[in-house]
């Protein structure tokens, strides 16, 4: 009888459930593993930003503080108008971002569906815009905003970012996505009676919520960590943007102050960090349907 039940158990299959459990585990481990490279420096940021300098530096490093302290985040907002800074950040953000996605969309339908003379020389020229770096164009727009006397304000980095590089890719991206859609709708909409400026309003913009919510992720994402324009083309401390005020946070000899510098980068990071976890399933999903179609 133990014979037979040593055989019986030899023949019976793995249980399908098992291998499932089994191979998930082995998958979220994997995964666990491969993200410490991504996750430890901004455990570290974090951290850091609650240890005193001496610790910073400490070897070995500590994972956690030993004595932990606010002084780090009081002395960013005393040291500069760090409240205003981050307002700055944030309305520029959102307005290029609503800005780019507008005008992006606009142009994206146009190239999907509007047939004209020179139609592909002109979507190459767009897509030029992409090679050429920000920083062989910053003198001349430096020279053109200071002859409007726009110098020390808002406004250059509005304009330069809402129809600069950010907005053709998303052109690039929202075109791909129209191009995608079926003719058969917009033939729909015509024999209803709506006109261009309508079957882009009504039809397709309500179809794009995932193409338009990754261009807004990217171009957020890329106005928040704006560095250059804004040394440019601000001088005002009133007026900075946060990564421009970063780097601000040093004492009477010019030395950084690597607490402070940690605490306004945590403050920096930890809202945009939120939103991309929060929003990435749009984004993912924005960029697949996309496709390279056209």
């Amino acid at each position: 009888m133990k014979t037979d039940a040593a055989i019986l158990a030899r023949r019976t299959p793995p249980n399908p459930q098992t291998k499932v459990v089994v191979r998930r585990a082995f998958f979220y481990a994997a995964l666990a593993i491969l993200a410490i490279p991504f996750v430890l420096p901004t455990w570290w940021m974090i951290t850091s930003s609650l240890k005193p300098i001496s610790e910073i530096f400490a070897f070995p490093p500590t994972l956690w503080p030993a004595n932990p302290t606010l002084d780090g985040y009081t002395k960013a907002f005393e040291m500069q108008p760090f409240v205003q800074q981050y307002f700055n950040s944030l309305y520029i953000s959102f307005f290029v971002t609503v800005g780019t996605m507008f005008i992006s969309s606009l142009a994206g339908y146009a190239f999907a569906r509007i047939r004209f003379r020179g139609q592909n020389l002109l979507f190459l020229i767009v897509l030029i815009g992409l090679l050429i770096p920000s920083e062989v164009t910053i003198v001349p727009l430096f020279q053109i905003f200071n002859e409007m006397g726009l110098i020390n304000t808002h406004w250059p980095i509005l304009l330069v970012s809402t129809f600069g590089a950010p907005s053709v890719l998303a052109t690039f991206i929202m075109r791909q996505f129209f191009i995608s859609l079926p003719i058969e709708l917009e033939e729909a909409a015509r024999l209803d009676g709506l006109g261009r400026f309508a079957i882009w309003w009504k039809i397709a913009m309500p179809l794009a919520k995932s193409a338009l919510g990754a261009v807004a992720i990217f171009t957020f994402l890329h106005i928040w960590n704006l560095y250059l324009e804004p040394t440019v083309y601000l001088q005002s401390p009133e007026l900075f943007t946060l990564p421009q005020a970063l780097t601000r946070y040093t004492d009477a000899y010019g030395g950084q102050l690597w607490n402070v510098q940690l605490a306004a980068a945590t403050m920096t990071a930890l809202p945009v960090l939120v939103v991309f976890v929060i929003a990435q399933k749009q984004f993912v999903e924005g960029l697949a349907q996309t496709g390279l179609k056209g």
